[in-house]
C-alpha cells in the first residue's frame, strides 16, 4: 500500500499500478516505481494520444525512416536523405525560459545527430501571450535569447519559424525546435541495443541532478507550484554540444557503433529501455559506472537525470577502446556503463547488487493506453458576421493591422539567430519558407513550420486542415514540392473533453490534408497538459515541412522585384471573415467559423505556382494568410522595397477582399511580357486568377470597386515603418 501512494505522487493511477505488479509478478521498489512514472507520463508513453496519430499517413516512395525512431528521413536522390524532426520544450520554457528554450535546441539536435546526420538548420515555432503582460514580455526575451545563444554557439543555423502571440498563451508559452539534417542514405544510423554482449557505453557531459522528473513535469498542468520546480529544468552547455556532435559524427562512420541514441526526457532510463525494446534485446548497466557530476548521487538520480549533452552507444565487444580514443580527442567522456543481454530485461547494478529490474519492453512500450469518450462541446452561439459594418476608414484599419504582433516584421526576433552559419543559406528568415543548398548537388531544400491556432480553437477539423495546407503553400511559394511533415501537437489537459476532441479533429483534419497532398508524417511529437488555472492554450498543432527543388537557381521570394511588374492574384477571393486578424483586432469579434480548405483548389493552386515557377515565368510568389490580400501585397511592398498601386473588381464587401484570410490564393509578379505564356498555362490547368495591378515606386495603393469605391492608399514609407517597428514598440510599452 506504501508503495501504492508513492506511484499516486509520482503521476501513476492505481489501474498503471497494478498493470506494473502484474507485470513483475511483485511490487516494484523505489527505483523501478521511478522508472516506470517517467517511461509511463504522457510526454515519453503517448498514452493518450497514441490512438489518434495512427491515423496519420506515414509511408511514401522517398520514405527511409518513418515514426518512431529518433527523427524521420526521406530520399532526397543522389544517395543523400534529409533527417527531420519537431519536439516541444514547453513546460520548461515557462518555469525557466532561458534554459528551457536553449535545452529544447540542443535535444532535437542530438535526435538528428543520433540519426547519423549533421543538424544543418534549425527552426522554431513560438507562442506568447499579450505582451501588455509583463511577465510574458520576460518570457518572450529569455526564450528567444535563450534559442539564439545555443544554436548560435553550436554553430547551427536557425533559418526560420514563427511567433504569435495570443491571451491563451499567458502562463504557458509554446517553445518548439525543429531540425534538419542532412545524410547519406547508406550511413543511417537507429536506435537500437542489438547484439547480445556489445557494449553499452555513455558518452558527453557528466550526470547530475538537472532535469529529474522532467518527463512527469512535462506531464502535467502548470501550477503555483511550478515555480517550484526548476530543478526539473535541464541546463543546457551549447558548446559541450559541438564537441558531442563532432565526436559522435566521427565514431558513427565505424561498423563498430551499432546503436546509437540521445538521453533525452527519462535519461538513462528511456534511453536503454527504448534502444533495447526495439531491438528485442535487454540491458544491464551499472549506475557505478555512470561519470557523475555530484556528489551522493543515488541510483534514483541516476537513472532519471535528464543531463543535457548525453548520448548512448551500443558498441561491438571488443571496440571499446576505439570509442573513448575519439572521445577522448574531443575532451570528452566516453565510458562503458554495461552491456547487452538477450533476456529482455532492463537491469540496474549498484555495488555488485541488483536495485531494479524490469522488462525493457513494458518500460518502453507498456503503458496502458487511455481511452476517451469524444464529445463534441456544446457550440457556441453562432452570431451573423456579415452584419458587421464595413469601417469607412479603411487607411486606419490597414495601418491596425500591419501593427499587430502577428503580423508585424519579426526581425527583431531572428536577427538574435546566426542564420548564415555554415553558409548554405539562401533564402534567410522574412519570407515565406527558408531555403538551403545542399553541398555537392544542385539541389535546395525549403523549411517551414506553420499553424493558425485560433482557426484549430474556432474549427479543429478546418484547422489542421489549414495548418498543412498553409506549410505546403509556404514550401511551394519558394519553388519546392513538398516532401515530408514533422508535427508538434500542443493541446491542454487530455482528460478533458473538449481538449481530446480538439486533438482528434485536428488531426482528422491534418491527415486528410496530407494523405490528398502526398505528404507523409515521418516523425513529431505530442505535448498535452499545456493549462494552468483551467485556462488552456489554444489548440496548436505545428506542422514543420521540408520541399525539394532540383535546381536551387530556380527558389522564388515574396519579394517585388522590379518597378512595373503585373501583380496576379491566383485563386479567388471569397466573404470569409471568421477567424481573421481582422475581426477579432478591429471588431473585436472572436467566434464564427474560420475558413476553409478546399483540397482540390488548394492542390491546384499549388501545382500551377509551382510549374509556373519551374517554367522561370515568376519573379515573386507569397501565400495571403494573417491579414489577408492587403497585408500579403504589404509584405512583398516592403520586403523588396517597391510600392504597389492595383484595382480590384468584385462583388463581394470589401473588408472581405482587403482583410479576409480565405485560403488557395497565392500573390504573384511577372514581367508583362510573359503574361501570355502565363494566360494560356492558367486556362490550361483550370486556375481561376485576377490581375491585381502593378508594381509601383513608393506609392502603396489598393483600389476596391464593387458597387461603389473604397480605397487604402498610404506611402511607402509609411506603411513599411509602422511594419517594421511595431513589434519593438510593443515590447518597449
Amino acid at each position: 500500500m506504501t508503495m501504492l501512494k508513492e506511484a499516486l505522487k509520482l503521476g501513476l493511477n492505481e489501474n498503471e499500478y497494478s498493470e506494473i505488479v502484474n507485470t513483475l509478478k511483485r511490487e516494484p521498489n523505489h527505483v523501478e516505481l521511478g522508472m516506470y512514472s517517467v517511461m509511463w507520463s504522457e510526454h515519453c508513453s503517448y498514452k493518450n494520444s497514441k490512438k489518434y496519430l495512427k491515423r496519420f499517413p506515414t509511408k511514401g516512395e522517398r520514405v527511409l525512416v518513418g515514426p518512431g525512431e529518433n527523427a524521420g528521413i526521406v530520399d532526397i536522390g543522389d544517395g543523400l536523405a534529409v533527417v527531420l524532426k519537431i519536439e516541444s520544450h514547453n513546460h520548461p520554457s515557462a518555469v525557466e525560459p532561458y534554459q528551457g528554450a536553449a535545452t529544447g535546441v540542443g535535444g532535437i539536435i542530438r535526435d538528428i545527430v543520433a540519426m547519423g546526420a549533421r543538424p544543418i538548420a534549425l527552426l522554431d515555432s513560438l507562442r506568447f501571450g499579450n505582451l501588455k503582460n509583463p511577465r510574458v514580455k520576460y518570457l518572450f526575451s529569455n526564450v528567444v535569447a535563450g534559442i539564439g545563444d545555443y544554436g548560435n554557439s553550436v554553430g547551427i543555423p536557425t533559418v526560420g519559424g514563427e511567433t504569435y502571440f495570443s491571451d491563451e498563451y499567458d502562463e504557458n508559452p509554446l517553445v518548439n525546435a525543429m531540425c534538419v539534417g542532412i545524410i547519406k542514405k547508406d550511413e543511417i544510423k537507429r536506435g537500437t541495443a542489438r547484439g547480445v554482449g556489445n557494449s553499452v557505453m555513455l558518452v558527453g557531459a557528466l550526470t547530475g541532478r538537472d532535469g529529474i522528473h522532467g518527463a512527469s513535469f512535462a506531464s502535467e498542468e502548470l501550477s503555483e507550484d511550478s515555480k517550484e520546480k526548476r530543478p526539473s529544468v535541464q541546463v543546457g552547455d551549447p558548446f559541450m554540444e559541438k564537441l558531442l556532435i563532432e565526436a559522435c559524427l566521427e565514431v558513427l562512420k565505424f561498423d563498430f557503433v551499432v546503436g546509437i541514441q540521445d538521453l533525452g526526457a527519462a535519461g538513462l532510463t528511456s534511453a536503454c529501455s527504448e534502444t533495447a525494446a526495439r531491438a528485442g534485446t535487454g540491458i544491464e548497466i551499472d549506475v557505478d559506472l555512470v561519470p557523475k557530476r555530484e556528489e551522493g548521487m543515488t541510483p534514483y538520480e541516476v537513472m532519471l537525470s535528464e543531463s543535457q549533452e548525453r548520448m548512448l552507444l551500443i558498441v561491438k565487444e571488443g571496440y571499446e577502446e576505439e570509442v573513448i580514443k575519439a572521445f577522448k580527442k574531443w575532451d570528452l567522456n566516453a565510458v562503458k556503463i554495461g552491456k547487452v543481454t538477450d533476456d529482455g530485461m532492463l537491469r540496474v547494478l549498484e555495488k555488485g547488487q541488483k536495485i531494479a529490474e524490469v522488462p525493457a519492453k513494458s518500460l518502453a512500450e507498456g503503458a496502458p493506453q487511455v481511452i476517451h469518450e469524444i464529445r463534441e462541446p456544446i457550440v457556441q452561439e453562432e452570431k451573423d458576421i456579415v452584419n458587421v459594418k464595413v469601417p469607412e476608414e479603411l487607411n486606419e484599419v490597414f495601418k491596425i493591422l500591419l501593427s499587430l504582433p502577428n503580423i508585424a516584421d519579426k526581425s527583431l526576433v531572428y536577427h538574435q539567430y546566426d542564420y548564415m552559419v555554415r553558409t548554405d543559406t539562401v533564402v534567410a528568415p522574412g519570407s515565406d519558407a527558408a531555403v538551403l543548398r545542399v553541398k555537392g548537388t544542385k539541389k535546395g531544400l525549403a523549411l517551414t513550420c506553420d499553424c493558425n491556432a485560433f482557426y484549430c480553437y474556432l474549427d479543429p477539423y478546418e484547422g489542421g486542415k489549414q495548418a498543412v495546407a498553409e506549410a505546403a503553400r509556404n514550401i511551394v511559394v519558394s519553388g519546392a514540392a513538398p516532401l515530408a511533415i514533422t508535427d508538434c501537437l500542443n493541446f491542454g489537459n487530455p482528460e478533458k473533453n473538449e481538449v481530446i476532441y480538439q486533438f482528434a479533429k485536428c488531426i482528422e483534419g491534418m491527415a486528410e490534408a496530407a494523405e490528398y497532398f502526398k505528404i507523409p508524417v515521418v516523425s513529431g511529437n505530442v505535448s498535452f497538459y499545456n493549462e494552468s488555472k483551467n485556462k488552456a492554450v489554444l489548440p496548436t498543432p505545428v506542422v514543420g515541412m521540408v520541399g525539394l527543388m532540383e535546381d536551387i537557381l530556380k527558389h522564388t521570394t515574396q519579394s517585388f522585384k522590379k518597378q512595373g511588374d503585373l501583380v496576379i492574384l491566383i485563386g479567388e477571393n471569397t466573404e470569409e471573415l471568421g477567424g481573421s486578424e481582422y475581426l477579432k483586432n478591429v471588431h473585436k469579434i472572436r467566434y464564427g467559423k474560420p475558413p476553409k480548405v478546399d483540397l482540390k483548389k488548394e492542390k491546384l493552386v499549388q501545382d500551377f505556382c509551382l510549374k509556373a515557377i519551374e517554367l522561370g515565368l515568376l519573379r515573386s510568389a507569397h501565400d495571403v494568410s494573417e491579414g489577408g490580400l492587403a497585408v500579403a501585397l504589404a509584405e512583398c511592398a516592403i520586403t523588396g522595397g517597391f510600392g504597389f498601386k492595383g484595382d480590384i473588381y468584385t462583388s463581394l464587401r470589401e473588408d472581405a477582399v482587403l482583410f479576409g484570410e480565405a485560403q488557395s490564393r497565392i500573390i504573384v509578379s511577372i514581367d508583362e511580357k510573359e503574361f501570355s505564356t502565363f494566360k494560356r498555362l492558367a486556362e490550361e490547368e483550370g486556375i481561376i486568377y485576377q490581375v491585381l495591378g502593378f508594381v509601383d515606386k513608393d506609392s502603396f495603393e489598393i483600389t476596391v470597386k464593387n458597387n461603389r469605391m473604397r480605397k487604402i492608399s498610404l506611402g511607402l514609407d509609411e506603411i513599411s515603418y509602422i511594419w517594421r517597428n511595431s513589434l519593438k514598440w510593443a515590447l518597449e510599452k
